[in-house]
């Protein structure tokens, strides 16, 4: 008896993605921070993730493009100021202390795309974070440090690809904010 091939998949998220200036700040400041303590992501993976739509056929990816086509959202700057420790995944990261509305205006929009193409909202509670590093061995206490602000004009949908090397993120597209 032959059984039908899966369907192809991707594994697909929304996020933020800093531009160069952004990208290579934050670098820096992880270089400076985290040292052999944690497995820091590579500079071209930084991001914060919207929603995480995880493995999905070409099908849903199609919903979730024209459901991001239909989202009107304001650009908005976040300022990252505060860095700390999550002990359960072991993760560094660097986030921000005041989330502005229209960054939650847009990852409400999100979930209901999500829904829309039939797949679960994540409905944890979200902080605007770049994770800075993985397999974290030692904590830090969660602190302000010297703010980097981030004019975000854009979120993207991006593809996750392991690697033996580890994973490698790949935009696939980019949606404006404007208002």
């Amino acid at each position: 008896m032959c059984s039908a091939a899966a369907e192809p998949s991707q594994r697909l998220f929304f996020a933020l993605w800093p531009d160069a200036a952004v990208r290579d700040a934050i670098e820096r400041f992880s270089r400076r921070r985290i040292r052999k303590q944690a497995k820091r992501v590579l500079a071209g993976n930084l991001h914060i993730t919207l929603a995480f739509a995880g493995p999905v056929t070409a099908t849903v990816r199609a919903c979730l493009e024209a459901g991001a086509d239909d989202i009107s959202a304001k650009p908005f700057s976040l300022r990252l100021d505060t860095v700390g420790y999550w002990p359960r995944p072991r993760i560094l990261w660097i986030g921000s202390g005041e989330t502005p509305s229209a960054a939650w205006n847009l990852l409400r929009s999100l979930r209901a795309v999500f829904v829309a193409c039939d797949l679960p909202a994540d409905m944890r509670p979200w902080q605007a974070h770049v994770t800075l590093a993985r397999k974290a061995g030692r904590a830090l206490e969660v602190r302000k440090i010297a703010p980097l602000d981030w004019s975000i004009r854009d979120f993207c949908l991006v593809e996750s690809v392991t690697e033996e090397s580890g994973a490698r993120y790949r935009i696939l597209r980019r949606w404006p904010l404007v208002g």
